[in-house]
């Protein structure tokens, strides 16, 4: 009887310790990982970094971001979509990701990888040379419509780039063919801005905080944002909705994926950690600061985004006939 009253204690301890194992322990235990698609020191790296100092402080762990770049964020892409499923590697996608299998660079997709939430989006500007005879988008697009495949051309963005789908988009939006405008492929808005000024081209879309200096300096004017609202910092620039009486919201955007396979406890911590980043006053001012939108989702918002993103670069790109062969 004595022996049976101690092999029933020792079950108890023995069933109370199995409860309290660390199999059982809050997520996150340990360090996690950012892949970025591109280099350090550009934007998606400064969007990467904010973000990962916010999670840091929500999650409390570290949060490591790997930088891996090359062949247009491919690879950083790829690495995201291959890692490890166990909730301890993330990535910060971008939305090139939505068009890699329309350009035929790569068969990844953005059902290859589990949407976690968005964090950014910035609308794309439509800027032209200080002295253009466009003081409106409305005389832009009759231009355009009007003169031949070429005659007009674009920088700041390669082509099929967020930028150019975005005012592809617009063109189709007022029924203009989107091939009209010719990409001048130049790597980053910097340069698209100098040849702008130059007269080498006569338009340039970027994100409206790239032309800030050049807007400062008298050499171009931007005459719409692809955006819902004005931008607070920007408020002098009206919509594309208010200057041409067809709203859109179009440009590029930001946000947290991971490995499809994730455990959901991982997904939704790092969703709701990611909520209160993106409403924290050092995280807004910062991404102020630094000229990019703050726009957040939760998980299933975020896959219904990507996917409707990817159907509108999919036609987009097959309109510009930019697909590789």
């Amino acid at each position: 009887m004595f022996k049976h009253k101690i092999f029933a204690a020792f079950s108890l301890t023995v069933l109370s310790g199995l409860a309290a194992s660390p199999a059982l322990a809050a997520y996150p235990e340990r360090p996690i990982q950012m892949i970025v698609p591109w280099s350090a020191g550009g934007g998606t790296d400064t969007v990467a970094r904010l973000v990962a100092a916010g999670l840091e402080r929500e999650l409390g762990k570290p949060i490591n971001v790997i930088n891996r770049p090359g062949a247009g964020g491919v690879i950083g892409h790829t690495a995201i979509s291959n890692a490890k499923s166990d909730g301890y590697t993330i990535g910060l996608a971008t939305a090139e990701l939505v068009t890699y299998r329309w350009m035929k660079t790569s068969p990844l997709a953005y059902s290859d990888v589990q949407p976690i939430s968005q964090m950014n989006f910035d609308a794309a500007a439509f800027s032209v040379n200080v002295d253009s005879e466009w003081d409106n988008m409305d005389a832009a697009f009759e231009a355009i419509r009007s003169e031949p495949v070429g005659k007009y051309k674009l920088s700041g963005i390669p082509a099929g780039a967020a930028y150019h789908l975005a005012l592809a988009q617009a063109l189709k939006q007022a029924d203009i063919d989107p091939k009209k405008v010719t990409v001048v492929p130049s790597q980053g808005a910097a340069p698209g801005f100098q040849e702008l000024a130059a007269g080498g081209v006569q338009i340039v879309a970027s994100a409206l905080p790239e032309g800030k200096t050049m807007r400062d300096a008298g050499l171009v004017r931007t005459l719409a944002v692809m955006a819902d609202e004005r931008l607070p910092s920007f408020a002098d620039i009206p919509t594309i909705g208010e200057a041409t009486g067809r709203p859109l919201a179009a440009g590029t955007w930001r946000g947290l994926v991971g490995p499809n396979g994730m455990p959901d406890e991982a997904v939704q911590a790092i969703a709701a950690a990611a909520e209160k980043v993106a409403q924290s006053p050092e995280f807004l001012e910062a991404m102020n600061r630094a000229g990019f939108g703050v726009k957040w989702s939760n998980p299933e918002e975020f896959g219904v985004f990507m996917q409707q993103s990817d159907e509108v670069s999919g036609q987009l790109i097959a309109d510009l006939e930019l697909v590789q062969q």
